[in-house]
């Protein structure tokens, strides 16, 4: 049986368009996904995250524990900072992606992706074993709201306790803080998927509507719209941020995703498959991701070939015609040889080749 977001009567009211995501029942759209899509790149879209997972890990050895049990160094981050992280089995494999938010000396906040929350937590549970640390699953009490675009900030001043205003404007990127929004206390981060400045807001399930329509109301001055997961997926794609089960899952490595920077090979602790990654540093690697832009008009979809000279090279992990760049983009694992900016490939589009660029990542980077 799949799970409802404390939000769920809001998109039903909104008209949304449901999709069944990681056990979640989640808006798809509200109205176009373009229009959506456009709406963020433009102004802000208002987004209901609330199917992503939150566990606290607590204790006086937390930042040891995180160290041992994830591939980054988070004994490093600043308290009020966050920092992208991985969780790897034994055998290098990724978990999942997440993102580690460090509230205090001893208290760490792991947000992970929908689909993995329950297994994450299940792993952080048994990895800390041995640890003075207490993980606290508070996914199904825990409700995310993320406002993305250009007038977020602007949007949320105009919600924001007096005290509170100076917090907001002085928040930097991949970092968090506590501040009063619509009369509620909201942990705030200012991160995002969609390559464009936003902000993640952490509320108990009982708030969230309040905050979800407080947030609605002072943004339909600013033309603040409701956006659905797919135009979350083309936003990212754009942005260049890998998709965990698309380009990240158990028969990927860190390295060849492009993540090896993520992988924190001077700390001390011995992580969670370390032995495995740690020889990937130096090693050549079989296939890379990379990018992918398209010279005609029809679109790349995940499971495609990559081909040169009739010969699968790579497969697609996510494609799509870019609403902001007007062109076919793509991400894909290819051949290490073929991984070179400029290198001409195809995708076999159903029986038909057609032609793409290996090009960087990300395809769109927003003006500061």
């Amino acid at each position: 049986m799949t799970k409802q977001t404390a939000l769920y009567a809001e998109h039903e009211l909104l008209g949304a368009s449901f999709t069944d995501f990681g056990g979640w029942q989640m808006p798809l759209k509200y109205r176009s996904e373009l229009e959506e899509h456009h709406t963020v790149r433009r102004a802000a879209g208002l987004f209901d995250l609330s199917h992503m997972g939150e566990v606290w890990v607590t204790g006086p050895q937390a930042a040891e524990f995180l160290n041992y049990a994830l591939v980054g160094n988070l004994a490093a981050i600043a308290v009020g900072k966050a920092k992208y992280s991985l969780i790897c089995t034994e055998d290098g494999g990724v978990i999942d992606d997440l993102i580690v938010y460090r509230r205090a000396d001893d208290r760490y906040l792991v947000v992970p992706n929908a689909s993995n929350a329950d297994t994450v937590a299940a792993a952080l549970q048994e990895r800390a074993a041995n640890f003075d640390v207490t993980v606290e699953d508070v996914s199904e009490t825990t409700a995310l709201i993320a406002v993305q675009g250009p007038a977020a900030e602007a949007i949320l001043l105009e919600i924001a306790a007096t005290e509170s205003r100076q917090l907001i404007t002085d928040l930097k990127y991949y970092a968090a803080v506590e501040v009063e929004l619509a009369g509620l206390q909201v942990l705030l981060a200012r991160t995002g998927y969609t390559g464009e400045d936003g902000f993640e807001l952490f509320i108990s399930n009982p708030q969230a509507t309040q905050l979800w329509k407080a947030v609605a109301a002072a943004g339909a001055q600013h033309q603040l719209a409701p956006c659905g997961l797919a135009a979350r997926d083309s936003l990212r794609l754009e942005a260049g941020m890998p998709l965990y089960g698309n380009e990240l899952g158990l028969d990927t490595n860190p390295f060849e995703a492009g993540l090896g920077g993520v992988v924190s090979l001077k700390k001390t602790e011995n992580f969670v498959g370390r032995s495995v990654l740690e020889p990937l540093k130096e090693a050549t690697l079989e296939r890379k991701l990379v990018g992918l832009q398209g010279a005609g008009r029809r679109s790349a979809r995940a499971g495609y070939d990559v081909v040169v000279d009739g010969s699968v090279v790579g497969t697609v992990t996510s494609g799509l015609p870019s609403p902001t760049l007007g062109y076919p983009v793509a991400m894909a694992y290819v051949r290490v040889e073929l991984a070179e900016p400029g290198t001409e490939v195809q995708v076999d589009l159903r029986g038909k080749p057609e032609p793409f660029t290996v090009v960087a990542t990300p395809f769109y980077r927003r003006q500061k």
